[in-house]
């Protein structure tokens, strides 16, 4: 696994703390600990996020850092597999 996969893998995972965090939230909205929880994962989610967008380009065609159309200057999937 490349570098840039273990770091999707870890961007993942936390995106889906924090999904499972507002969810929970959702039916225990006076539970302090798992708000603060939340706040911890979301911020270590937009840090891992601008890091990759930094090193390898934006995941989402709607990433805050890039411009508009920064998601297509880079390679299309299959030519990043040519190119190994």
């Amino acid at each position: 696994m490349s570098e840039q996969e273990r770091h999707m893998r870890q961007i993942n995972a936390f995106a889906f703390s924090a999904w499972e965090l507002h969810m929970f939230l959702d039916t225990h909205p006076n539970n302090c600990e798992a708000a603060k929880r939340l706040r911890e994962v979301r911020k270590k989610l937009t840090e891992l996020t601008e890091q990759y967008e930094a090193k390898y380009g934006p995941i989402h065609e709607t990433s805050q850092n890039t411009s508009r159309w920064a998601w297509i200057t880079g390679p299309w999937p299959w030519e990043v597999e040519a190119n190994e």
